[in-house]
């Protein structure tokens, strides 16, 4: 059974900074990419980023560039989520995804159930 758990969400004053990990058991994440998805209250759920395999290629989406780094390690089967100067507006349900391919999480095999992370002003 393939699970994906994360963790590390929390409460934080804005301008302050949290790490959130995903460790992913039950099958090897070597050959396919993973990203995060976050969902706030009475909004659908978005992208945040992604990383290919080998890790070498990155994509944000624009709200979060130069504040927020993805990274993993895939001798742990996990991913992180390097959140910095973090604004009130990044206050959601944070979810981790194990793409189908090797770059890119536009098809996601399996999902996290999230943590949740909340700005406060």
């Amino acid at each position: 059974q393939v699970q994906l758990v994360e963790s590390g969400g929390g409460l934080v004053q804005a301008g302050g900074s949290l790490r959130l990990s995903c460790a992913v058991s039950g099958r090897t994440v070597t050959n396919n990419a993973m990203g995060w998805f976050r969902q706030a209250p009475g909004k659908e759920r978005e992208f945040v980023a992604s990383v290919s395999r080998s890790g070498t290629n990155t994509i944000y989406t624009d709200s979060v560039k130069g504040r927020f780094t993805i990274s993993r390690d895939n001798a742990k089967s996990t991913v992180y989520l390097h959140m910095n100067s973090l604004k009130p507006e990044d206050t959601a349900v944070y979810s981790c995804a194990l793409g189908r391919g090797a770059v890119g999480v536009a098809l996601v095999d399996y999902w996290g159930k999230g943590t949740l992370v909340t700005v406060s002003s």
